[in-house]
């Protein structure tokens, strides 16, 4: 990942025991959400559509690293993606995700995560902010995913060794690329014409769901390239970090820092070639309304 921050790293911050701290409390809330999940697992409110669901585990797992967050790092500001946000002095904001991938939690399909990344900059402003150290965790493959900024990024499945991990390049047109979609009915309808438009260049898409396991499996050569539009820093900020580490490069569609507009991950290569063929898409379907 590049160095370029859009705010200098507060002196004396360890990356290190950031990143440390990340995967202790998501590791910690992945064990929640998988011990303690209800046999009629209850959706205690919808937020931008009714698919667009929060489970009442959504808010115990936040509620969990909100806390261990401020035992361990007191003067920092937390961010998450549910209720419950918290101001800082240190300059170092956590950014989590409770349960990225809610849906597939909803129907026990095995590819979600809690994403917990240290970040500077502020997180609600586009391009200010970037993230420093970070962990995504699956709690039913057991896979931990961990970065810090110059520290390369890392993968271990339970008890496992910590592996290394570095992201291939292929050529675009043998390249396994993830998607997502968005809630809304006429966002989606707009991504399915863009996605019909990217298909025949790319060796086969997938869609798993998890915005943060898509970053990660980028990094770890699951998914070759990724593109999605409409994430929020809760969906991207560990992944980013994770795949940037492993020599992905992560943008916007115009080469600019990632954010809501688009997120388009891989390669050198196959990266830029990508934003090309979604750009070329965009112009045929045209702007989304």
């Amino acid at each position: 990942m590049s160095t370029d921050l859009p705010v200098e790293l507060p002196d004396g911050v360890d990356l290190a025991e950031l990143r440390s701290v990340a995967t202790a409390v998501a590791v910690e809330a992945a064990a929640l959400i998988v011990d303690e999940r209800p046999s009629g697992l209850g959706v205690s409110r919808t937020k931008s559509s009714r698919t667009d669901i929060v489970t009442v585990m959504d808010q115990r797992s936040q509620d969990l690293l909100r806390s261990r967050l401020a035992q361990l790092r007191p003067q920092d500001a937390f961010h998450g993606e549910e209720e419950g946000q918290r101001a800082g002095s240190s300059g170092i904001t956590w950014v989590v995700d409770p349960i990225d991938g809610t849906v597939n939690y909803l129907y026990e399909i095995p590819a979600y995560a809690v994403s917990v990344a240290a970040v500077v900059g502020d997180p609600t402003r586009e391009g200010g902010w970037r993230p420093v150290a970070g962990a995504v965790v699956n709690p039913v493959t057991g896979e931990r995913f961990a970065a810090a900024l110059g520290h390369g990024a890392t993968r271990a499945v339970g008890d496992g060794r910590a592996e290394t991990l570095a992201v291939g390049d292929p050529e675009l047109a043998v390249s396994l690329c993830g998607t997502g979609f968005g809630y809304d009915a006429d966002r989606r309808a707009w991504q399915g014409a863009v996605l019909a438009q990217v298909l025949p260049s790319v060796r086969d898409i997938r869609r798993i769901g998890s915005a943060a396991l898509d970053l990660c499996h980028v990094a770890d050569g699951g998914l070759d390239v990724y593109y999605e539009r409409g994430l929020g820093a809760w969906d991207m900020a560990a992944g980013w970090l994770v795949a940037t580490e492993a020599g992905a490069v992560v943008t916007t569609v115009a080469g600019d820092p990632p954010g809501t507009a688009w997120t388009v991950a891989g390669g050198p290569r196959n990266q830029a070639d990508l934003r090309a063929v979604i750009g070329r898409a965009v112009e045929v379907v045209g702007e989304e309304d």
